[in-house]
């Protein structure tokens, strides 16, 4: 079931992978530990169907002894041995639980990350196989990507992580900036949760911009609420954004740019902003209204 673990002198086993680390409330939404201790050192756990060499057990135990004790109400992927062949990437991690309760795992997308994190392969995985991981407790399991989930042929041998895409873990939701969540009344807020759970759904990779309430002023300023819809596994930061709004008579009403101070839309997430066009940006005195559309601008190389 396992590759014979890569060594340096002697038969000290070499651990390739990094370590990542999420809250339990962002993966399967339970944090109910209030914490007795800073960190927690996590036990062995293998499945119960598992019959190991006494070799492999020792080698395993070895390895969740060097392990870097978690904070508690925390789920972890310990990345510890990756090998290519020619149609698959086999990743030997440990999955740790640092909850005092038992927790099960089902289906949810891993990512295998280079030392950039950068994405080199992608599978949904029924963890749900893995049983119930105990209270306090690291269990070790393998990975299979087929080569279909591949997204680069670069495989490194160091440095790399396994890690939870938690967007596919958790329906896609509303994220409000700080700014709008104290001044944002509660009816408001609920229409926006409403509005983003009725959208279409977003495909992988897809980052869009949908304009929700867009008017003319009196003193001719254009005001335009857009929600930002990130349907990637990882969050998008934005710090300039040049923009122009079309009317629904195909016409570029108004056009500006705006600094955003690095605005962050989280992985698989909503967030709305209002930009203000002033009159000296603004087109058209009598614009269309109906099917706005807001697309940033591109600059196009001469």
């Amino acid at each position: 079931m396992f590759p014979f673990f890569k060594k340096k002198n002697g038969d000290e086993v070499i651990k390739t992978g990094k370590d990542t680390t999420i809250s339990s409330a962002e993966l399967i939404g339970d944090s109910q530990d209030i914490p007795e201790e800073d960190t927690v050192s996590t036990e062995l756990s293998f499945h119960p169907k598992w019959k190991l060499s006494k070799e492999k057990e020792y080698v395993f135990r070895f390895l969740n002894n060097d392990l870097t004790p978690l904070k508690p109400n925390q789920i972890s992927l310990a990345g510890v041995d990756l090998t290519q062949e020619d149609n698959s990437i086999n990743v030997t991690a440990f999955l740790r639980n640092s909850l005092s309760k038992a927790i099960k795992i089902e289906k949810v997308e891993i990512i295998l990350l280079d030392e950039t994190k950068t994405i080199l392969a992608r599978k949904e995985f029924d963890l749900g196989e893995l049983d119930e991981i105990p209270p306090k407790s690291s269990r070790p399991w393998m990975f299979i990507f087929e080569k279909e989930t591949w997204e680069t042929d670069e495989i490194p041998n160091e440095g790399w992580s396994l890690a939870f895409n938690i967007g596919s873990a958790q329906p896609h939701r509303l994220d409000l900036e700080q700014s709008w969540q104290d001044s944002l009344p509660a009816e408001e807020k609920e229409k926006l949760e409403k509005l983003v759970s009725t959208l279409p759904k977003l495909k992988k990779k897809e980052f869009n911009l949908m304009p929700i309430q867009t008017r003319m002023l009196e003193d001719g300023k254009i005001t335009s609420t857009v929600l930002f819809r990130n349907g990637n596994p990882t969050s998008i930061k934005i710090k300039h954004l040049p923009l122009e709004l079309v009317d629904g008579d195909q016409d570029i009403i108004a056009k500006g740019a705006f600094p955003m101070e690095d605005f962050e839309i989280k992985a698989n997430t909503s967030k709305p902003w209002t930009f203000i066009f002033p009159a000296e940006m603004v087109n058209k005195q009598e614009p269309n209204f109906s099917k706005c559309i807001v697309r940033p601008i591109h600059k196009h190389k001469s």
